[in-house]
């Protein structure tokens, strides 16, 4: 008898430890947190992490971290399986498709708002406006001095993003007809660089996503810009990038491997929600809706 009592007691006794772990185990799951990585476009960074920001407050479990390097950095860093969204001012060239491919990997494209490249100068250089022939004359060395511009003579001093930026990439493209920058062109490692540049240098230009011309307030000088010689200076903005009237515009996007699942997209639901869009204006970008 006394050895059947002892034998119960233990048996309650293991009973309560087992539901006792499974119950912390149940709590330390639920308080667990849950992480996104976000890579890539520098251009998009300040928007993201206003994203991110705004969908932690409503998902306290989650941790989103979002780091820049350019969105050929992000790309690569979604082919290398190292962050779970990519964020990219430019689309996946094909050449990255095939590696994807050949990885066993599917890129996933969507586009979460839109954004106009500001061509910015010092606000003491008299310039307003430029064609974007000009513009592409500028950056590929054909004009060296603001006075071939109708400005003074002074060497222009031409600010450029580096190759594994999105902006660089869509600026070479379509401002430049894919020739090559100036020899002389300076590369720089971010947007926030250029802006500085700019409001040190009085006979700078550079080229910003249009969040962080406004951002720099009257520190640089946004330039209207016209399509052509026949066509009217437009000053980029939310509404003239809406409207289509401000010509050096593109999308920006998200790049996830596959179509989203889980906590990625609840974020990617989240970024294209109503409360995601406002974000986008709010930070001078552009909505998709």
């Amino acid at each position: 008898m006394l050895n059947k009592i002892v034998t119960l007691s233990l048996s309650l006794v293991i009973a309560s430890m087992i539901i006792v772990g499974c119950s912390d185990k149940s709590n330390t799951e639920k308080a667990a947190p849950k992480y996104i990585t976000i890579k890539g476009s520098d251009t998009m960074v300040h928007l993201a992490s206003a994203w991110a920001e705004s969908f932690m407050k409503s998902h306290p479990d989650a941790d989103i971290s979002v780091t820049g390097g350019g969105s050929g950095t992000g790309i690569a860093a979604i082919l290398n399986g190292t962050t779970d969204i990519c964020i990219a001012s430019r689309s996946i060239k094909a050449k990255e498709v095939t590696l994807a491919k050949e990885k066993g990997l599917s890129p996933y494209e969507i586009v979460t708002s839109r954004d106009g490249i500001a061509v910015v100068v010092n606000p003491e250089n008299p310039i307003d406006e430029l064609t974007i022939e000009q513009i592409g004359k500028i950056y590929t060395g054909v004009y060296t001095n603001w006075s071939d511009l109708g400005g003074p003579d002074q060497d222009i001093v031409i600010l450029s993003r580096e190759s594994s930026s999105g902006t660089y990439v869509f600026f070479q493209g379509h401002v430049m007809k894919k020739k090559d920058y100036s020899p002389d062109a300076m590369l720089m490692p971010s947007t926030s660089a250029i802006i500085q540049s700019v409001t040190q240098d009085k006979w700078a230009i550079g080229y910003v996503g249009l969040g962080y011309g406004v951002q720099a307030g009257d520190k640089v000088k946004m330039l209207a810009v016209m399509n052509d010689a026949d066509s009217p200076a437009v000053v980029p903005s939310v509404a003239t990038v809406q409207d289509a009237t401000y010509g050096i515009a593109r999308p920006l996007h998200f790049y996830t491997n596959g179509v989203p699942s889980g906590l990625v997209k609840d974020f990617v639901d989240f970024v294209l929600s109503d409360a995601g869009q406002a974000i986008v204006l709010e930070t001078g970008y552009v909505p998709v809706n």
